[in-house]
């Protein structure tokens, strides 16, 4: 019971913490979206580079870059955390924060959804409920508001799609290892991004204060930190309160879109989260009937099992 709790708190840390990174990107403005996630991904790698000696993981590492397969699934996962991180990094320093926690209330719809086409899973009549109810959002947003949510269906998808893979790679690949290797295959890509950034609006680290260095310096561990947290956490408590303790996130980014960064929240957006609130609602609710019903089918199994008496022949 202590671990489950302990992972509960690790689990609650990791989503709120990602649920306060609008705040912390905003904070290191000037700095634009391309530097940040640049940044982000070369401190990151010197940050797992400092940690796989501590922790022993050097042999787990050299195991994985002796599987092709992995490699590639790896470099994989590299480019759709990318695409999340710099749809994300938009979203946030253009004033589309609300948007953003959009897409990551939608996000467990969205990977329910790529189950079914990617993965050929069926899904249950609630499921299907929530699916409808989300698109049904999404067309209110268009037609009340006026715009399609580019930024929100981007990072759900990426991050979805980035889900997927993961669960591919299942545990052949440890989390820090994965970490590391999705950081090295990305590290060419935002050299080049700080060269060209360096080239155009010029590179803001250490031109803006020795406060703003100190914090966009930061960034490795503050990426690092929550994926850490959620690692430690899913391995101890089950999917149904991982599931619902996602929800931490979008509400965080919501609260902070709205009430501190002051961004527009007409009556037809209200109305398209009400809707999506409501297609969460639902697929909440599937996911705990359908965990009552596991537990209740693994205890008759067990009782089952129970009432068996081994007889021997004379």
């Amino acid at each position: 019971m202590t671990g489950r709790y302990s992972g509960g708190a690790f689990a609650v840390g990791a989503y709120a913490l990602w649920g306060f990174l609008p705040l912390y990107f905003v904070l290191l403005e000037p700095t634009g979206p391309w530097e940040v996630v640049a940044w982000r991904i070369l401190l990151s790698l010197v940050f797992y580079a400092v940690l796989i000696p501590i922790i022993g993981g050097r042999p787990r590492l050299r195991a994985v870059l002796a599987n092709r397969r992995l490699v590639l699934w790896t470099a994989l996962a590299g480019l759709l955390i990318y695409l999340n991180w710099q749809i994300f990094l938009i979203a946030t320093l253009t004033g589309h924060v609300v948007e953003m926690s959009l897409g990551y209330f939608i996000n467990p719809i969205v990977t329910v959804l790529l189950g079914v086409v990617v993965l050929h899973e069926r899904l249950r009549p609630l499921q299907w409920a929530a699916v409808g109810l989300a698109a049904l959002a999404t067309v209110v947003i268009v037609v009340g508001y006026g715009a399609f949510p580019w930024l929100a269906l981007g990072v759900a998808f990426s991050f979805g799609f980035y889900g997927l893979v993961k669960k591919h790679i299942g545990g052949s690949v440890d989390v820090i290892s994965g970490l590391t290797l999705e950081s090295v295959w990305l590290t060419p890509l935002a050299l080049v991004q700080l060269m060209v950034v360096a080239m155009t609006t010029g590179l803001t680290w250490g031109s803006a204060g020795v406060g703003h260095a100190v914090l966009l310096g930061s960034a490795g561990i503050v990426t690092a930190a929550p994926l850490m947290l959620f690692a430690a956490g899913a391995r101890r408590v089950p999917l149904t309160v991982l599931g619902i303790a996602q929800f931490i996130t979008p509400i965080t980014q919501l609260v902070i879109g709205v009430w501190v960064l002051d961004e527009p929240m007409p009556p037809e957006r209200w109305i398209g989260f009400a809707v999506v609130w409501m297609a969460l609602a639902l697929f909440t609710l599937d996911s705990l009937f359908a965990a009552r019903r596991r537990r209740r089918l693994r205890d008759r199994a067990a009782t089952h099992r129970s009432q068996i008496v081994p007889t021997r022949e004379e």
